[in-house]
């Protein structure tokens, strides 16, 4: 696993890998969640969870990966929820990218998450290929295993989320740069890049852009009690102020 890892993320530092071999160890050893997937005998997929507060109501899944795609990643997600509920916890949280489309849309669409905290430069700096040279913000995701929504979701019928007439655009993507817009409505829209990973290396100034006004508009946002109800169109999410 602790190779699998060091090729997905590509750290060049062998101290910046996601997670070692002696952690992992004891992390299942003391009776956390560390699993993978596997193809003809070949490990394609890990993922590592510890428990977490609320004691006995929490699982912390820390990092999970694939080398493949074609559903892996799902599946890992799925084992973990069954893991957690023979165990009588209720929810699931994780980390990720706010600014990556494709994570966003699985955690939201796929799976039935919510971002519940925005967390600014979470990681601190970073050296693996995915995240140099971009500061580490990140989303806590919530997944409450047991919510209509959710069982929906990992049922292969998401619940669709409808967009009120009073929709509007609080950040829009114009030639791969951000703009921001209106953030007075009681629904609005915060767009991502097309692709920040490839960004980062083709533009970085651009990238730097993106961080800053996702962590403006969408932090912002959540900082003052809005929550993120949906991603829509893959593209952008879907956020509620409260009323």
């Amino acid at each position: 696993m602790y190779r699998l890892f060091g090729e997905i993320w590509r750290s060049s530092d062998p101290a910046g890998a996601p997670v070692g071999v002696e952690m992992m160890r004891a992390l299942s050893h003391a009776g956390n969640y560390v699993t993978g997937a596997y193809r003809d005998d070949r490990l394609i997929g890990a993922s590592v969870a510890f428990l977490a507060a609320p004691a006995g109501r929490a699982l912390h899944s820390h990092i999970t990966g694939t080398a493949t795609g074609h559903g892996i990643g799902l599946a890992l997600k799925l084992h973990q929820r069954d893991w957690a509920l023979e165990r009588g916890l209720n929810h699931i949280t994780w980390t990720y990218d706010p600014l990556v489309r494709r994570n966003a849309h699985f955690n939201l669409a796929k799976l039935g998450a919510r971002p519940t905290e925005y967390l600014p430069s979470f990681y601190g700096v970073m050296g693996d290929v995915i995240n140099a040279g971009d500061e580490t913000d990140r989303v806590l995701a919530t997944w409450p295993l047991t919510a209509p929504r959710v069982i929906a979701a990992v049922a292969g019928t998401p619940q669709p989320t409808s967009i009120p007439a009073e929709t509007a655009v609080a950040l829009h993507d114009h030639d791969g740069h951000p703009v921001p817009g209106n953030t007075d409505a009681p629904v609005l829209l915060v767009a991502l890049p097309a692709d920040i990973e490839t960004l980062r290396h083709t533009d970085p100034g651009a990238a730097r852009a993106w961080r800053q006004a996702v962590r403006e508009v969408l932090g912002g946002l959540m900082a003052q009690g809005a929550q993120v109800v949906g991603f829509h169109q893959k593209t952008s999410y879907i956020v509620q102020r409260p009323s």
